[in-house]
């Protein structure tokens, strides 16, 4: 809570430009759908994106304002149902029962404690290294050898996306940067904010000037041009968002520039895997979104990145 009042001015100030943003985007698709009369779906889907864009802002600064301990539980919480979203659409078996069971109420609430506890050479080997050897004891402890690797993969594969990679986020605010202490809750706005925004900027280029598609066996409404003039305006936006970061204006273009790149990669690779599944989406949580997974695919492979290197180069 001390933290989140440090915050305060900038917070107010960022949250304020959002509020802004999300007026702005109402108006215009409010506008739009009262000028074409009819029922239209593309208008109606834009309408509850944005709707859902307001509950999960208001989330978020629920959270924020909860302080340290608010936004670990907020990314838990967030964790619990992306897991629970990956498990659903991949089979399992029977004897898969004990690895389930200690992937949900063991590793990931562990995970997120010793994210709590700043307890950082463990919460960066428990998934990887500890649950790795331990979730395939368990599954061959059921005697099922049937699909065994698959189905072994795919619970280590929920774990490291839905619980390892998106605990990184909240791993921002351990972070002790000279001369920025008190504010990390901004560096967390800082990424989720960039990496959204480039998702959005790349639909909204892709269908100004998309021409040429990027991977047409993974996904076909992302383009070459979507791709660029989405990560390129996302960029310039971390550029200008560099007053609520530790980083110079170029250092904040150059991280939102390499968090862009790795959300565009992270998306390709779970669009893979929903075509491997034959499925459009993770889930139906988040109306015009999908599920929770299909909202922070890019959130999942830019937040390691991104906290590695801030860890690195100024920590």
């Amino acid at each position: 809570m001390i933290a989140a009042l440090r915050d305060l001015p900038h917070t107010v100030l960022l949250f304020a430009g959002i509020g802004g943003v999300l007026l702005l985007a109402t108006a215009i698709a409010e506008g739009l759908r009262w000028r074409a009369g009819a029922p239209n779906a593309v208008l109606d889907n834009l309408v509850a994106r944005i709707r859902a864009w307001w509950v999960m802002a208001a989330i978020v600064g629920l959270a924020f304002l909860g302080g340290r301990t608010g936004v670990i539980v907020l990314f838990a919480l967030v964790s619990l149902f992306a897991l629970r979203e990956f498990i659903t659409l991949t089979p399992t078996r029977r004897g898969d029962y004990w690895a389930l069971l200690a992937a949900f109420y063991v590793v990931l609430p562990y995970q997120y404690w010793l994210v709590h506890a700043d307890w950082y050479g463990m919460y960066t080997l428990l998934i990887p290294v500890y649950a790795f050897l331990l979730l395939p004891i368990l599954s061959v402890a059921g005697g099922d050898t049937t699909r065994y690797l698959e189905r072994t993969a795919k619970v280590q594969w929920g774990l490291m996306i839905s619980v390892f990679c998106i605990s990184h986020v909240p791993a921002l605010l351990n972070l002790r940067i000279e001369g920025y202490e008190g504010r990390n809750l901004l560096l967390i706005a800082f990424l989720v904010i960039v990496v959204q925004s480039s998702d959005v900027l790349q639909y909204v280029w892709g269908k100004l000037l998309g021409r040429r598609l990027v991977a047409p066996g993974l996904s076909p409404s992302k383009t070459v041009e979507g791709l660029v003039g989405g990560v390129a305006s996302a960029s310039l936006l971390g550029a200008a968002l560099w007053w609520i970061t530790p980083f110079t204006p170029w250092q904040a273009g150059l991280l939102a520039l390499v968090a862009n790149l790795m959300g565009f990669l992270g998306g390709l690779v779970m669009s893979a895997i929903k075509r491997d599944r034959g499925i459009k989406d993770w889930g139906h949580m988040i109306e015009g979104h999908g599920g929770m997974l299909d909202r922070l695919d890019s959130v999942c492979f830019a937040a390691p990145v991104f906290f590695h290197l801030t860890r690195y180069w100024w920590v």
